[in-house]
């Protein structure tokens, strides 16, 4: 699973092998330049959902509920299933497992909307947990990421991503769990990974996770390429100008 935020590079990954691809909040940071997703609101991750439906409408699209469009039980439901109607997604995706968080599930399930989970480190809410860092170190923390992955499990999501999650309770989560476990920063135990694309093309100037190997430097690239191209349009002014001149003389 990557994430995608535009219909062009949507286009690309519905020819790819890619299984899934997500609409993240990281598009505030990617995209839309806020220095977290909490800026994001539902009328962006609707466009951008849209958008991106159009360009893959073979893969399996999950959009993130961005932040605080799941505070209250009646707002979450209300704008999963906005969000699920107008973009054709086939999943919504909701971070944590608190209890108003795990009975949304549960009705969303009964309603036939997929919802994907999300725990470890959750961007929405990283400055409550004290920053980032990786989850499950000690007992009371390996524990709890077990208790909150059977929950939500027990309310109806279809896959779970483990995020900046130690390798070993990811490996536990996994085995225990009936349904696939996605992995980012969370070792190479789980049944899927995912990235943001952005990252793994190392599209942007930014320092990367410590996580993510990138396979490009697109940003490096297109900073070459814009340089080849105003090198090149200098030359083919200033044979223009010289031809000119040559007429003028005769």
């Amino acid at each position: 699973m990557l994430t995608c935020y535009d219909f062009q590079t949507a286009q690309m990954m519905n020819e790819s092998d890619v299984d899934m691809i997500l609409v993240g909040d990281s598009l505030g940071n990617v995209v839309l330049g806020f220095d977290t997703t909490i800026s994001v609101n539902l009328e962006a991750m609707e466009l951008f959902g849209r958008a991106v439906r159009k360009g893959a409408p073979d893969k399996f699209l999950i959009l993130d509920m961005p932040f605080g469009t799941y505070a209250t039980f009646e707002d979450g439901v209300k704008n999963a299933l906005r969000l699920f109607q107008n973009t054709g997604a086939e999943a919504v995706k909701l971070e944590g497992a608190a209890p108003h968080i795990l009975e949304i599930i549960k009705r969303l399930s009964d309603c036939g909307v997929p919802v994907i989970g999300h725990i470890g480190l959750t961007p929405q809410s990283v400055h409550g947990l004290g920053g980032h860092y990786t989850h499950g170190k000690d007992e009371a923390n390996r524990l709890r990421l077990i208790k909150e992955a059977q929950e939500l499990v027990e309310n109806g999501i279809v896959a779970l991503v483990l995020e900046c999650v130690t390798k070993e309770v990811a490996k536990q989560i996994s085995e225990q769990i009936p349904i696939p476990t996605i992995g980012i920063g969370a070792g190479p135990h789980t049944d899927g990974q995912v990235l943001v694309i952005n990252d793994l093309f190392h599209m942007g100037p930014g320092k990367l996770p410590k996580f993510v190997k990138p396979i490009a430097d697109f940003y490096q690239q297109k900073k070459n390429l814009l340089a080849d191209y105003h090198q090149h349009l200098q030359q083919e002014w200033q044979e223009s100008r010289s031809d000119n001149s040559s007429r003028y003389d005769q």
